[in-house]
């Protein structure tokens, strides 16, 4: 399982033109589920994120996470972050999992984020989205659950 984490003061994700979840502060996760990712993977990135000492605190050092500072996460299924561009011009995206078994994942690893005592906005898995984002910092990190 993959995810782009990024610090936000301000996140929404838009489909079919119609506001789906938003944030102020807090952090937006494209998550990315692949073939060989189970339960344990999801529950793994999902005790890890909310407590990434990503903010900074008085003294200008990063050393706040969203659950020290009451944030909330926009969660958004990304399948294209297993997209594979080393052939070729196209992506080729078979090391994504099946949409069902994706959906499964991504919505657990939604109840594991609350379960870290978070709120959580999502977008709309499998739909075609927009997603607006004030990157602050910018601070952007890429965990991999198959590294942890």
């Amino acid at each position: 399982m993959k995810a782009v984490v990024q610090r936000t003061t301000g996140a929404k994700v838009t489909v079919e033109q119609q506001e789906k979840g938003t944030v102020d502060l807090g952090l937006v996760v494209l998550l990315g589920v692949g073939q060989e990712d189970t339960e344990k993977d999801a529950a793994y990135l999902a005790k890890k994120i909310p407590h990434l000492r990503i903010f900074e605190d008085d003294t200008g050092k990063m050393n706040l996470s969203t659950v020290d500072l009451n944030g909330k996460i926009l969660s958004i299924s990304q399948f294209t972050l297993f997209g594979d561009c080393r052939k070729g011009r196209r992506p080729n995206f078979m090391q994504a999992a099946k949409p069902d078994a994706a959906n499964e994942l991504y919505e657990k690893f939604n109840e594991f984020i609350r379960q870290e005592g978070m709120e959580v906005e999502t977008g709309a898995f499998g739909e075609m989205m927009q997603v607006d984002l004030i990157n602050d910092g910018p601070v952007t990190l890429i965990l991999d659950s198959k590294e942890g």
